[in-house]
């Protein structure tokens, strides 16, 4: 495999990428594309890297790479913002080839991708991981409301803090929790933050003078009923209020008014809801990247088109995807790109050699509920919400071990393991852990 380095207007140092205002170069071609420097690409790309050397090109424009899971503790109080960010640089392996930019359009017909900057890479086999973007937009007034008194929102770097501050100075009044009516990276992560300022306010004397609101467009608390049966009796003990099927669609920071589309589709004509509010949590909706919208490679919703058992795209054979950009039904959270990363790297590895593909992905993903300071509901589940339980006791009780396991060893698995292409998923350690009961 010819080996190409510092092209497309970037010079590559060991991990570092610096932009040049070159003329449009001609076609570059890998073995491998890895488009997305998230935890799925920085994943697969590492692993490429070490197998083999030089033959693996990485498109991601950002210079920080965040542990975006620790945010949950960041907006409650418990962890700093600087504890979940490291530079892209110090994580692209020293054997890839970082292009520090994005991706316009796939063309796979042609097998090449299209650069921000007008140039074409071409591919062997390219791997998609771009996630999931913020609309802000499609909340009016949402963007303008970022900044002021009592509102945050955990799903971003530059607004998580602000969650910490309007939990600080929250003095009673109403607290609204809201959770949109689009796909969002972890499902559970907008009651997370709900259950830390519910535990902060009753430990700081407000509590009594207080309505703690969830807000869903959804029409259940969680997805599989084991869970959801644990989180509905801790609501009702906490004495927090349930709206489901309330979308929100516009804040008013002049006045602290949210409005919510009621979305149970018994009238003719939409129905809406205003609330006051004194603190306020906003889930953004969320969706695929400008570059998926519309490409031959997605689906109708703009998710790249996937089987998803194996994780290959369903129509151009050399390509895959993982994580949130995927239209696979799993939960977006970080362990099901643990588990779709080995999926794809057996599955690949396989086709390279001329076999069969061997890896089935049975759509297990994790979602860590923290439930207050020191508790958490570890839930693990399949494809069909059929618990995938690792651990030898009942995870639908809170725990404390559970949630030093996510304060504590999951950002070292994540920084040493998985973005290091280490980490081979939950599986190999449930067969692990059950064989040595069994033994």
């Amino acid at each position: 495999m010819m080996t190409v380095r510092p092209l497309n207007g970037f010079y590559k140092l060991g991990a570092r990428a610096f932009s040049t205002s070159f003329a449009r170069k001609a076609k570059q071609n890998f073995q491998f594309v890895v488009v997305g420097g998230g935890s799925g690409g920085m994943a697969i790309s590492s692993t490429l890297c070490r197998k083999y050397p030089h033959s693996t090109a990485i498109i991601e424009p950002s210079e920080n790479h965040y542990y975006q899971p620790l945010w949950t503790l960041v907006g409650g109080g418990i962890e700093h913002l600087d504890q979940s960010v490291r530079p892209t640089s110090s994580l692209i392996p020293s054997d890839c080839t970082w292009f520090k930019t994005k991706v316009v359009e796939f063309n796979p017909e042609k097998n090449i991708i299209v650069t921000a900057d007008g140039n074409e890479i071409g591919y062997e086999f390219l791997i998609v991981a771009v996630g999931l973007q913020l609309r802000y937009d499609k909340v009016a007034g949402l963007q303008q409301a970022f900044g002021t008194p009592g509102v945050g929102c955990n799903y971003s770097h530059q607004t998580v803090n602000d969650t910490w501050k309007a939990i600080q100075n929250f003095q009673g009044g109403n607290a609204i929790f809201t959770l949109p009516n689009t796909p969002i990276k972890c499902l559970g992560a907008p009651q997370k933050i709900m259950y830390l300022a519910e535990a902060h306010f009753r430990d700081h004397g407000v509590r009594d003078k207080t309505k703690v609101m969830f807000n869903s467009a959804l029409d259940k608390i969680f997805g599989v009923q084991k869970y959801a049966d644990s989180l509905r009796s801790i609501i009702k003990k906490r004495d927090i209020q349930l709206n489901f099927k309330r979308n929100l669609i516009e804040i008013k920071p002049e006045t602290k008014e949210v409005i919510f589309e009621v979305l149970d589709g018994s009238q003719t004509e939409k129905k809406l809801e205003t609330y006051q509010y004194d603190m306020i949590h906003v889930t953004p909706p969320m969706g695929p990247p400008d570059c998926l919208l519309g490409s031959p490679i997605s689906d109708g919703n703009g998710f790249v088109d996937v089987d998803k058992i194996t994780m290959r795209h369903k129509k151009y054979p050399n390509i895959f995807a993982l994580g949130d950009c995927a239209n696979s039904p799993n939960g977006k959270t970080a362990a099901a790109v643990a588990g779709q990363s080995g999926v794809i790297k057996e599955n690949l590895f396989a086709l390279l050699d001329g076999k069969p593909m061997p890896a089935q992905y049975d759509g297990y993903t994790s979602c860590p509920l923290v439930t207050g300071h020191s508790k958490l509901i570890l839930a693990e589940f399949d494809y069909n919400g059929n618990p995938l339980e690792t651990f030898p006791f009942d995870q639908g009780k809170e725990r404390y071990t559970m949630y030093y396991m996510k304060k504590d060893i999951l950002p070292e698995v994540y920084w040493n393991g998985l973005v290091k292409g280490l980490w081979p998923g939950v599986t190999s350690l449930r067969k692990t852990l059950h064989l040595g009961l069994k033994d």
